[in-house]
């Protein structure tokens, strides 16, 4: 038995990329935001704030309601899994890079003030459960 599965509670950092591949199938990649908070263990050492950027891939029905309501600065909870993938850049180097496909999300809160592109729709204003 074996299980992959991946929950994270963050902000995007970009506005989604939307690519549309085979049969006009829509696919959005962007990265989220996921912040330890800083504290002060029993010895009194400070830990500082961590943040690590996770490679977000959508497809279907998730990237179509991506492409409409995310943007930078919105909080997702995303349910997934995770993949990564190999290549071979120009100077015939390996490269890998391991991304989260979403199974499921959330939006859970618009972009902090002044972080909304302009022109963009905004998020709904209820917590919207996508699957």
């Amino acid at each position: 038995m074996a299980v992959n599965k991946v929950i994270l509670l963050g902000r995007v950092g970009k506005d989604p990329d939307v690519r549309y591949v085979a049969q006009n199938q829509p696919m959005v990649t962007f990265t989220l935001a996921t912040t330890e908070r800083a504290f002060t263990n029993a010895n009194g050492v400070q830990v500082p704030e961590r943040t690590e950027w996770h490679n977000i891939v959508m497809w279907g029905k998730n990237a179509e309601v991506a492409e409409k309501y995310v943007r930078r600065g919105t909080q997702l909870y995303i349910e997934g899994h995770l993949r990564t993938r190999a290549w071979e850049d120009r100077n015939q180097i390996k490269r890998y890079v391991t991304e989260i496909y979403v199974d499921s999300f959330e939006l859970l809160a618009r972009p902090r003030d002044g972080e909304q592109a302009s022109g963009a729709e905004s998020a709904p204003s209820a917590p919207a459960s996508i699957v």
